[in-house]
């Protein structure tokens, strides 16, 4: 599979599109100075203890406060505050040089026997602010490189479930403890199979500069304070992903080309060439056929080839997604292989909307009914197959005998949405509208205190012209022609297409607006 990554860089920020074959399976969007990523280290200070959640609720600057369960503390996080105390204090060497031991945190224990309204706390966001919600916190500090995870105070050294050979595993294992810091524990990571100890040497001390430069930021510090920030998007993506696969990276902006430039060289030099500055004068989404597919694959309806189309509704904490055939129940096949034929091309493009929304929480998917098992078990296959691609951790369920999958997606971030349609100026986006009737009974109303407020005697009503001809053909029989009577006024209907239907004007005898 060949694999592009697309890189603007405009004045509303960093925007990034992963792109395999050429199909746009991935967009990330990065605002200028934004704060609280996942990723980020803050110290903060706790601001509401609330027992019953057995959490806290911690300031790290944020609009709104951050979230800390006290699962999420991590077994070390005795050691880390009264690492953190002794810096805050002033004290650097006395916390490097300590040999004070601190129990594992109890599993089972209390929020209110560990933390206090007003302490300070070291976190590391998990997941972003969405919507009415704050940031997720974790009491549990790690840094992710491309090929380990360094976590202070950590004692263990842990290897990828996905690295299978034994000789391997007990290759890395062996050369990491040789080069492991003190006081830190490693996760090898799935791309440091093969590498040399000299790659992995290099790693393992970027990340340990990065835990000294927080240890350096701690010392007098006073919260909420950012000690430590993630890599931007597009550095973390090519730290992530950036493998053999990878022909193309574009980007439009040449300090930003220098950066990842220098970055490729330090993670992965033999693919320095595949970086290249853009500079045509085409947009470079338009160029790269970007921009089109945005605009065909948001909104809530997402045509598929051969007439299949899904309905997607998204809410705060599920979404839920409706596969409908459309032209293909036409088909001349037997209604079981079809519906096996129309699911399976929908959890093709189910999966990567998944990715490219960056959907999370929980998703509920309905399928085209199916009576047979096996079919539906060839369809779960389908999914998880699919889904493979999507670094994001996630689980799907076996289809029910309704035919509807759950699928629960990691969420660290709000979804990528993209305004693909514009909010109707005439119904406000409800979809209805007041009834031609009411608008007539609003325009006899103006009538009325025209002619006998403003003593006007001759009017010409400009209206919409679905509402001319409910006026001059309508059931009331022309009902304008009783206003006349009644008021004592001359009437001229007359229509304009620039109008909505609920728009109208009224023209006095010399032909001038009256605004009412």
């Amino acid at each position: 599979m060949n694999k592009d990554l697309i890189i603007d860089v405009g004045e509303s920020g960093v925007e990034i599109a992963l792109l395999e074959d050429k199909r746009l399976v991935e967009l990330h969007k990065e605002h200028p100075n934004s704060n609280h990523a996942a990723g980020d280290v803050y110290l903060g200070q706790v601001k509401k203890i609330m027992a019953g959640l057995n959490a806290a609720f911690i300031d790290v600057g944020a609009e709104r406060d951050g979230f800390l369960h006290y699962l999420d503390l991590g077994y070390n996080f005795l050691k880390i505050q009264d690492f953190v105390g002794k810096c805050v204090s002033g004290n650097i060497e006395g916390a490097k040089t300590s040999k004070k031991v601190e129990p594992e945190l109890d599993k089972n224990g209390l929020i209110t026997n560990v933390l206090k309204q007003g302490q300070l706390v070291l976190t590391q966001i998990t997941k972003e602010p969405i919507s009415t919600k704050g940031p997720r916190l974790s009491g549990e500090i790690s840094f992710a490189g491309r090929y380990v995870v360094l976590v202070p105070f950590g004692k263990k050294i842990s290897i990828s479930q996905k690295i299978k050979s034994i000789e391997e595993r007990k290759r890395l294992r062996r050369l990491l403890m040789s080069i492991k810091p003190e006081n830190v524990g490693l996760i090898i990571r799935t791309a440091a199979e093969g590498k040399s100890v000299a790659e992995l040497d290099s790693d393992v001390k970027d990340l340990n500069s990065k835990w000294e430069s927080i240890i350096k930021g701690l010392n007098k510090a006073t919260p909420p304070l950012r000690l430590i920030s993630e890599l931007d998007a597009s550095m973390a993506m090519l730290r992530d992903f950036l493998s053999d696969e990878y022909n193309n990276v574009y980007v439009n902006d040449a300090n930003l080309y220098d950066e990842l430039r220098e970055y490729i060289k330090s993670i992965y030099p033999e693919k320095e060439d595949i970086l290249k500055l853009y500079k045509l004068q085409t947009p470079i989404f338009e160029q790269f056929s970007v921009a089109n597919q945005i605009r065909n694959s948001f909104g809530k309806v997402v045509t598929i080839r051969s007439g299949i189309y899904l309905i997607i509704e998204q809410t705060e904490a599920m979404a839920v997604i409706d596969v409908n055939s459309g032209n293909r129940s036409k088909s001349s096949q037997d209604q079981e292989e079809n519906a096996l034929m129309v699911n399976t091309e929908a959890a093709i493009e189910i999966a990567r909307q998944l990715r490219l929304r960056d959907m999370g929480g929980i998703i509920v998917i309905d399928f085209i009914d199916m009576a047979s098992g096996i079919n539906r078990k060839k369809l779960y296959d389908t999914m998880t197959e699919e889904m493979k691609r999507d670094k994001a951790r996630h689980t799907i369920l076996p289809l029910s005998k309704f035919c509807l999958m759950q699928i629960t997606r990691q969420r660290v971030r709000p979804a990528t949405v993209v305004e693909v349609s514009e909010l109707c100026p005439t119904c406000g986006g409800s979809g209805k509208i007041k009834s031609s009737i009411n608008v007539v009974d609003e325009i006899k109303n103006d009538v009325k205190f025209l002619a006998q407020e403003q003593n006007e005697k001759k009017l010409t009503i400009v209206t919409h012209p679905f509402v001319e001809a409910y006026m001059k053909k309508g059931i009331f029989k022309k009902p304008y022609k009783k206003w006349e009577k009644d008021y004592s006024i001359k009437l001229k209907i007359e229509h304009s297409n620039d109008l909505s239907i609920t728009e109208y004007n009224f023209l006095n005898s010399n032909g001038d607006k009256i605004e009412l």
